[in-house]
């Protein structure tokens, strides 16, 4: 398997776009969604965090496969 460095670079560019699209179009929502995390345990943050990660990667799966 070759590690694609563009790809990489794009879908990282993509993720950044992502987030500062969100912070363009809704900062006082994204603000409130930050207030409400902070009271949150570090367990509880790890298993959110977690959970994205697992749904990211089943995506990248799915388009792997969609692509085949």
């Amino acid at each position: 398997m070759n590690f694609d460095t563009e790809l990489f670079l794009r879908a990282l560019g993509l993720a950044i776009v992502l987030e500062g699209l969100c912070w363009t179009v809704s900062p006082k929502g994204m603000r409130h969604m930050l207030e409400q995390l902070l009271p949150l345990p570090e367990s509880q943050l790890r298993a959110i965090g977690l959970a994205a990660l697992l749904f990211g990667f089943a995506i990248i799966h799915l388009a792997a496969k969609l692509t085949k």
